[in-house]
């Protein structure tokens, strides 16, 4: 019986233990559901941020992070995450830090310009931000940042067009200066001054095409080619690009061909599409060897968001190094600056294909392969209408046929 009741002593005890464990525990649980959270105990944020900062923050441009008196991040949009300035919750680049500490301890708006290292490369890149302090209530430091780097970028093609366009103008101007006052001082020599009025003419040209072509690619790069869309025929844009290199084509005794082009539409602006083709098939004409042959030819090519059509322009000519391939859409880059001069080339016929061709949902390549010729290759959204009878909104055409010096 002594056992008995020894044992029932102990687990009298033992329930009793449990219970006041158990109280404790629920009692412990209560108090930490009611201690103050880390932002409750900040009754300062919540006055200085109302309900919906979040979303202020949010719609900002600038990517923005606020800071307290301890230079935690209180809040940050998604964009200052994206471009790496908080981490770990807190700022992660030591001069804007520094910046937010003058901030509060002065009161003053500050601003400056910073290069940051680009987040995930290892090739030096850098982004171009501009940053922005004020302070936001007693303690608080509002961080605004906006990303200069396309800005930057654009900028800088701009100032190379400017310098481009001013380098290309000055040739023929100074060029008809000259020669201007070489005809003034041969008045009295005939033949002189055909001659210096014959190369006047020729510089006079160049700048007229010059001009002509800036206003082309300032045209296509400003326009949106769909808004005036349309089914085009091919076989049409074909015959007009052989009709316009129809002449120095004969002078050089060069045979163009054409062929596969017929009941090919593409969609798009007929006067841009027939500008880029020209060009191409002028550029063959130009840069091949007299009594070659330049080729024009269509066809479709399936593919899965809709069909393209090809139109590939193939010539004779010297080639193009393969160094310069990746640079010859470029304006104003010329693969032989000296036979560009002899044949009028102004470096800007290539990028205007490029900008027609992009702007109408396709692309322009190139094989070549130096000694043997080039091929350009215009790939273009075939018109809805290709393969139906709908009537043209321009007169049919029969394909062109080839062409005898």
């Amino acid at each position: 019986m002594d056992v008995n009741a020894a044992v029932a002593a102990v687990a009298a005890i033992a329930g009793l233990l449990t219970g006041v464990i158990a109280m404790l525990a629920f009692r412990w649980s209560e108090r930490d559901q009611a201690r103050p959270t880390r932002s409750a105990m900040r009754p300062d944020i919540n006055a200085v941020l109302p309900p919906g900062v979040d979303t202020v923050l949010s719609v900002l441009r600038s990517s923005a992070v606020v800071l307290d008196e301890g230079d935690a991040v209180v809040k940050a949009s998604s964009a200052a995450y994206a471009l790496g300035l908080v981490r770990g919750g807190k700022l992660a680049v030591e001069p804007m830090l520094h910046m937010a500490r003058d901030t509060r301890r002065d009161g003053e708006i500050r601003q400056v310009e910073l290069d940051l290292p680009r987040r995930g490369t290892g090739r030096g890149e850098a982004l171009a931000v501009s940053a922005r302090v004020a302070p936001l209530g007693s303690r608080l430091v509002l961080l605004l940042v906006e990303d200069l780097t396309e800005a930057r970028r654009i900028e800088a093609v701009r100032r190379d067009f400017v310098a481009n366009v001013s380098h290309e103008l000055k040739t023929p101007v100074g060029a008809l200066s000259l020669l201007s006052e070489a005809v003034m001082d041969a008045s009295d020599d005939p033949e002189a001054v055909m001659r210096f009025a014959g190369r006047m003419q020729i510089e006079a040209t160049r700048l007229t095409n010059l001009v002509q072509e800036l206003i082309d690619l300032s045209r296509v790069q400003n326009d949106d080619p769909l808004e005036d869309a349309e089914p085009v025929r091919v076989d049409t844009l074909v015959a007009e690009a052989i009709d316009r290199c129809r002449h120095p084509a004969s002078a050089k005794q060069i045979t163009m061909a054409a062929g596969g082009t017929a009941d090919l539409r593409v969609w798009g602006h007929r006067g841009q599409l027939a500008a880029a083709l020209g060009n191409l098939v002028e550029n063959a004409v130009n840069y091949s060897p007299a009594r070659t042959r330049v080729g024009i030819a269509g066809r479709r090519v399936s593919a899965p968001g809709g069909d393209f059509i090809e139109i590939a322009v193939t010539d004779q000519g010297i080639g193009i190094p393969e160094k310069d391939r990746e640079r010859i859409f470029e304006r104003f880059y010329r693969v032989d600056p000296a036979r560009s001069r002899a044949t009028g080339g102004t470096g800007l016929g290539l990028a205007i294909v490029k900008h027609v061709a992009a702007s109408h949902g396709g692309e322009v390549t190139v094989w070549s392969s130096e000694g043997q010729g080039s091929t350009f290759t215009l790939r273009l959204p075939e018109a809805a209408t290709a393969r139906t009878s709908v009537p043209d909104r321009e007169p049919a055409t029969t394909p062109a046929p080839e062409v005898l010096p």
